[in-house]
């Protein structure tokens, strides 16, 4: 899939002018407060010179008594609890120690960043939250931007370079190009590059972005590049996906879900239960996630904002957590799971799908081909749990277990469903069998109604209040 293109900032702006811009507005006044990888951020201000006109303190907390002191303790120093509360204790100073003198004429703004760099032996995570808590004009309420970054670079030196960078970029972006959010988070990477920095999560609160949308704003971050997954709740808050997924069981559920029907609802369901079955885990310690790929989004080379907002809110009336991700293979998706969790995932498909995973086609340039593909895949506790298929024609049900290739594929899906890398789920509804979606989507836009008894009730509701996908009464 080719990445939005990527606008750019007027003019081209390099760092220096980006924070020579910030220090020469004559109204942004705010603080400075960094924990973790030095004062990247704020040198740059510093040395480009005009800084007395820009910054009201710098600090950094670097010891934890220190930093408690300050901010109040915390279960962990690198989270979005600690950035609140840094956000949170130095934009209110800054109200109460400078509004009567200059509050008419100045609109203030607090900077935080918490982070954890790479460290000497190189064992750690590195990654950070940044923020800006500011005014949009002298005496209004304070909005807010908040950034998850991971710092990609293999040493301590350069990973610092490019957070002084990116904050940067985000200061300018709060109070240059505060009126175009788009703008602002395209240019968050400007003067880097997604193999630098990795962007997998932002959200706008406050309001000066009352309008603003954090759902279509992830989907931004993939379609850039800027990440591979991107993550919302059920209430369409975005989540950060390592801060979610971390230490949880997974069910990964895969479609394009216009609209979701039943059978996804009892996919996920047998999933949930077989998977807390194989591993002797509670169902309600296992985690269900809806994942839209990028290339599901596409309609004609483009996504087509209203038809994914359209599927967010029918998604968010079921309570999952939804992702978008560009991660067309599944070797991917599994790599990117890999990463947040080490506890058993399930991926949960129906019976077509896999044998596309069996494709290829599809792996022509992977080292390794197919069997590279599977290596990467069917690592730690990954299982693939296959929904039957029903042939419409004939009426018979067709399983892992009766399926076939025809070539020496059938020995390998043999042996992936000896050692349990492949389940085929037993308990499933098979009244739900009948149920496509194209046709449900066909008979919500002609007026047949019968569409309603192949959807779960709330999403029924959601099509027929907010009248969705083409809905006609």
């Amino acid at each position: 899939m080719a990445c939005l293109e990527r606008p750019l900032t007027p003019d081209l702006l390099t760092t220096h002018d980006k924070a020579l811009a910030v220090n020469l507005k004559p109204d942004a006044y705010g603080t400075f407060a960094e924990i973790g990888a030095g004062q990247e951020v704020v040198r740059w201000f510093f040395r480009v010179g005009g800084a007395a006109g820009t910054i009201s303190k710098s600090i950094s907390a670097y010891d934890m008594q220190v930093s408690d002191a300050i901010y109040g303790k915390c279960k962990r120093y690198v989270c979005r609890d600690r950035l609140d509360s840094m956000l949170d204790a130095e934009q209110s100073l800054n109200h109460s120690r400078l509004t009567e003198k200059r509050g008419a004429n100045t609109a203030f703004f607090t900077f935080a960043d918490t982070v954890s760099a790479r460290n000497f032996h190189g064992t750690n995570e590195c990654h950070g939250w940044l923020g800006v808590r500011f005014q949009s004009a002298p005496g209004v309420p304070d909005s807010q931007i908040t950034v998850h970054i991971r710092m990609l670079d293999n040493d301590n030196q350069s990973q610092q370079e490019a957070l002084g960078i990116v904050g940067v970029n985000l200061i300018y972006g709060s109070i240059i190009l505060t009126d175009d959010p788009d703008t602002l988070l395209a240019s968050l990477l400007d003067n880097l590059t997604p193999q630098r920095i990795e962007i997998d999560m932002i959200e706008f609160s406050g309001p000066h972005f009352s309008d603003v949308d954090n759902r279509i704003m992830a989907l931004r971050l993939v379609q850039l590049g800027f990440t591979g997954a991107a993550m919302f709740a059920a209430d369409g808050s975005v989540v950060q996906p390592a801060e979610v997924l971390r230490k949880k069981s997974l069910v990964v559920a895969r479609g394009r879900f216009r609209p979701i029907t039943n059978v996804n609802i009892d996919m996920i369901r047998a999933t949930k239960r077989q998977l807390a079955t194989d591993y002797h885990l509670n169902q309600s310690d296992v985690l269900p996630i809806m994942e839209i790929t990028m290339r599901d989004l596409m309609q004609d080379g483009e996504v087509c904002l209203a038809d994914f907002i359209s599927r967010a809110e029918v998604l968010e009336t079921t309570g999952h957590m939804v992702m978008i991700s560009d991660f067309f293979e599944f070797y991917r998706l599994a790599a990117f799971l890999f990463r947040c969790t080490n506890q058993p995932i399930g991926i949960t498909m129906g019976l077509g799908t896999m044998m596309n995973v069996f494709d290829d086609a599809y792996y022509e340039t992977l080292e390794g081909g197919l069997l590279g593909s599977f290596g990467r895949l069917f690592r730690q506790a990954l299982r693939l749990y296959v929904y039957p298929q029903k042939d419409q024609t004939t009426g018979v049900v067709d399983t892992v277990d009766t399926v076939k290739f025809n070539n020496p594929k059938d020995g390998l899906l043999d042996y992936l469903q000896s050692i349990g890398s492949i389940v085929q789920l037993r308990d499933i509804k098979q009244e739900y069998l009948d149920i496509l979606s194209t046709e449900v989507l066909q008979r919500i836009a002609s007026g047949d109604s019968t569409w309603t008894s192949q959807v779960p009730e709330p999403v029924a509701e959601a099509i027929r209040t907010r009248r969705l996908f083409g809905y006609a009464a």
